[in-house]
């Protein structure tokens, strides 16, 4: 007889999504992100970080006193680096991300043909940008739906 205490589907995307976030050096925040296809094949992974080629240790980390010496120009989020990686179309595919999409990245998620959004933690909800992002996805047809899962847990030896 099987086994039936095995993960979902979401959860094991999820899962690997929030793994993804566990690459990420930003030391306030860190977002991982799994886009399936329509069969249920990971298509593109990926975490906050700066971009290829930028030293992470010759840019801040951390919020600055302005923007410039802050993270914000410089970090490329989850959702954007998990589009670039992916090798395939992503129409139709399901994005798994453990923070509700800004705007910016909002209008990306659209543009690429992801139709559904499976989020964890949605802490701006209430501002502006995210506002923002949720009208894009219901203008655009991008189902959008919160999970909550068990924490996934690595430790080194």
């Amino acid at each position: 007889m099987k086994r039936t205490d095995y993960i979902s589907w979401d959860q094991y995307f999820m899962g690997v999504a929030s793994l993804s976030a566990m690459r990420s050096k930003d030391p306030q925040t860190q977002v991982g992100a799994c886009i399936v296809n329509e069969e249920k094949r990971i298509i593109g992974i990926g975490y906050n970080g700066f971009p290829v080629g930028v030293e992470d240790d010759d840019f801040p980390w951390d919020k600055g006193e302005t923007w410039l010496d802050s993270k914000y120009p410089y970090v490329v989020h989850a959702e954007p680096n998990a589009i670039l990686n992916a090798t395939v179309s992503l129409k139709n595919a399901t994005l798994y991300v453990t923070l509700f999409p800004c705007n910016e990245c909002a209008k990306l998620i659209i543009q690429s043909g992801i139709k559904e959004l499976v989020f964890l933690e949605d802490k701006y909800h209430d501002r502006d940008s995210f506002v923002a992002s949720r009208k894009m996805f219901d203008a655009a047809g991008v189902n959008m739906r919160q999970m909550t899962m068990l924490k996934v847990t690595i430790e080194s030896a």
